[in-house]
């Protein structure tokens, strides 16, 4: 799987202009990813398109509050993660007879583009809603060119 996705790659390369880095990004996302067929389900999400350049990335966290949760970006990578707690003594904490809900650590990392810029984060209901917005540069929108 891994070869015939460079090989398309490796085809457009020669038909456009400026891409690299994104040829680049996409090879690296291959080689670390996808090594495994499975991939962490944990916790579920949805990505959602608000408007055309607006999404929302939600994901169900049940159990967890904000400072159990780090959200940071870094080079395109949207991480969100779960910190573990400092270990906790066993012996009979705030009266629990039973422990039968655990909390699952996770790590989560989604590649957004260039030009996707993080708006904020809220945690409401065990949901985490992440906000995210296509910011387009005035040299990249449509205009028209004048002849001369």
């Amino acid at each position: 799987m891994t070869n015939k996705a460079l090989s398309i790659f490796n085809q457009l390369r020669p038909v456009t202009i400026g891409f690299d880095n994104v040829f680049d990004h996409f090879e690296r996302m291959f080689d670390h990813q996808f090594d495994t067929l499975t991939v962490p389900s944990f916790p579920p999400y949805n990505i959602v398109k608000i408007s055309d350049n607006k999404y929302d990335v939600e994901l169900a966290i049940a159990g967890f509050n904000k400072k159990d949760i780090d959200v940071t970006v870094e080079d395109g990578i949207l991480t969100i993660k779960s910190i573990k707690e400092a270990e906790v003594k066993e012996n009979k904490k705030d009266g629990v007879i039973h422990k039968g809900i655990a909390k699952r650590y996770f790590s989560k990392a989604f590649t957004i583009s260039e030009d996707v810029e993080v708006k904020g984060a809220e945690l409401k209901d065990g949901l985490l809603k992440v906000s995210l917005e296509r910011i387009i540069p005035e040299n990249r929108k449509a205009r028209t060119i004048n002849i001369k």
